[in-house]
Formats: structure tokens, sequence, C-alpha cells
């Protein structure tokens, strides 16, 4: 872990150079009972959503990435660091294939009013020798920095179609040093664009009715939310294969770009790996312990890429020089 002063959950953890027990072990983040002691279920009646996910990710600086070449020579830092720190790795065998292209757009109001209450608001197509495919995702979230507040909003969509609910711990190396992590908390509802039958997408009487913990940000029936910084992202992505912790623990790795579509100009890069489990409870210690070390070891073998202190939504919302206040 880094040295000096680190505040997590509030409180001060000295470091002074030796190895101490991280309060926000990167599996098991945050109290294994979270919510909060007030309320076990959400109004309805439906038990509280409990994380399943661990995501780690690395924001790196997108200058380097020039070419595909340049993922693959990534990807052979990754299992370099897998094997020194004794984790196993499955190359994927579509790594040596073309990348995966994608859109994303943002959506909020004009002030930023979503994002700087912490919510997200995302849709993701795919696009296969130049044409979309699929039914484009929709994916709505609340991200904060406390598992309590994150688990309290019920983010269940009203649609008559199918949605799926990942609740997610996000690692995150430190905002301004190397060889650490803090945890945001990602509670997250996804839904393909076909399952949501209103007409007007872009009102918010109607996104408050889909989704009714933005009751609380919305002003009035007539606004609309609109493409933040009308940007739209570009996602340039590749597969590189799977982290096997043991036990069962197996986390499939990637590493992407973002750029802007037309002008090409690359924001951000990101390399992450992805953890899904039945309970926090059920992943045993020594996986835990290596997840951590391998994530903190890799940090320190690519330092010169790191971009600390940002995330790939962050820079959509800095496009034209805005700095939103955020829970990020």
């Amino acid at each position: 872990m880094a040295k000096g002063k680190e505040k997590k959950n509030g409180k001060k953890e000295k470091q002074n150079g030796k190895k101490v027990k991280n309060k926000k072990a990167i599996v098991s983040a945050g109290p294994g009972t979270a919510a909060t002691a007030a309320m076990d279920t959400y109004a309805d009646g439906t038990a509280l959503d409990r994380v399943q996910y661990l995501e780690a990710k690395l924001i790196l600086k997108p200058d380097r990435f020039t070419s595909v070449q340049a993922f693959r020579d990534f990807g052979k830092i990754v299992q370099r660091t897998a094997k020194k720190v004794g984790v196993g790795f499955i190359e994927d065998r579509e790594a040596g294939l073309r990348p995966v292209v994608r859109e994303i757009i943002f959506g909020d109001t004009p002030d930023f009013r979503l994002y700087n209450n912490a919510f997200i608001l995302r849709r993701r197509v795919s696009y296969v020798d130049g044409f979309p495919v699929g039914d484009p995702e929709i994916v709505f979230k609340f991200r904060h920095p406390e598992e309590e507040q994150a688990t309290a909003i019920d983010v269940r969509p009203k649609i008559a179609g199918k949605y799926a609910i990942k609740f997610k711990a996000e690692a995150l190396p430190l905002k301004d040093q190397v060889g650490g992590y803090r945890i945001l908390y990602s509670h997250n509802c996804q839904f393909g664009l076909s399952q949501m039958h209103d007409a007007d997408k872009t009102s918010m009487a109607t996104l408050v009715r889909v989704f009714p913990a933005l009751a609380v940000i919305k002003k009035s029936d007539s606004e609309k939310i609109s493409l933040v910084n009308e940007g739209i992202v570009e996602e340039v992505l590749l597969a590189l294969g799977q982290l096997d912790f043991g036990k069962g623990v197996v986390a499939k790795c990637d590493i992407s770009l973002w750029r802007t579509r037309g002008e090409h100009k690359s924001l951000v890069g990101e390399f992450a790996f992805q953890v899904k489990f039945d309970s926090r409870e059920a992943v045993a210690e020594k996986q835990k312990k290596l997840a951590a070390q391998f994530y903190v070891t890799l940090q320190k073998e690519v330092e010169d890429w790191l971009a600390l202190g940002v995330t790939k939504t962050g820079m959509v919302y800095r496009l034209k020089g805005n700095e939103p206040q955020s829970h990020e």
C-alpha cells in the first residue's frame, strides 16, 4: 500500500511504509451487511441488492494507444505481472483478432444534475464491420464511495420488459499516488432499449416514471435531457483473457480506448478485470489478497501509463472544460 495517510470510510489510517490491513479489501470492501441500519428492504418489500461483482480498473493515458498492437503490448505486461504474483492467465483466442467497436453516449440535464448527484445514464451500441448490431443497451447507475448510500438507492426501472441489476464494487487507484486503491460502489440496472416503450425518451417526466430514483432531482416535467457536451464516444475494446486467482475465482480482463467520434480525439484508456461471486463471504481470504496483490503490483509495473484521479465518465463530462462536482 502507499505511504502516508489515506482517508478511508471517514477514518485516517497510517501506513508509514509498513504492511497494514486494508479496511477496504478489494473483494470484501465495506461491511458485509452494509445497506442502512434503518432498512432491510426497498419500499415494496424486496430485499436490498448486495454487491456481487468486483470490477478493478486502471485508467490509462491515451497517448500510447495508437494501434491494436499497443493493446497487445499492454496485455503482455498483464500476463508477466500475473505470473510474477502467482495468478494464472488464460489468453483469449480473440486477442489476436480485431477489437470490438462500440458507440457510447451519456444523457444529462444542461446543468449536469444527474452526474452531480451521483447518477449516470448511458446508452451503448455495438458495431460489426461498421454497422450497428443488436439492441442498444441502456445503463442507469448510482455510483458512490459509500456502500450504504449506493445500496439504499433503488435503481430498478419501471418497465414491462426485462432488465438486469448489477451491483459492483469498483476498485480504482488512489487519486494522487500509485500503490493503493479506493472503492466506488456502482449500483446498476441495464436493459435493451426495445424494452422501454415510451415515445419521448428524453423527457424528464418519462425518465422519472421509468427511474423513480430521479424524482429527487427533477425540477419540472417539461425538462429534457440531452447529449453530454454534445459528445459521442467511440470505444475500441480488446478482450485479453482471464485471470485465474484459484478456487473458482476467475476474472475476464480487457483493455479499451475511448475517443471522440468524428474528431477521433483520444480521451482515456482503461484496463479492467471483473469477478462475479454469489457473496463476498464465499470468496476465500487467499483469493481476496491475491486479487489485491495483482492489482497493486500491476499499477507499479505500468506507473508511466496511469492517469490518476479520473474516470472514463468524468473525462466525457470534462470535454468542454467543465468540472462538475461529483461523487467520483
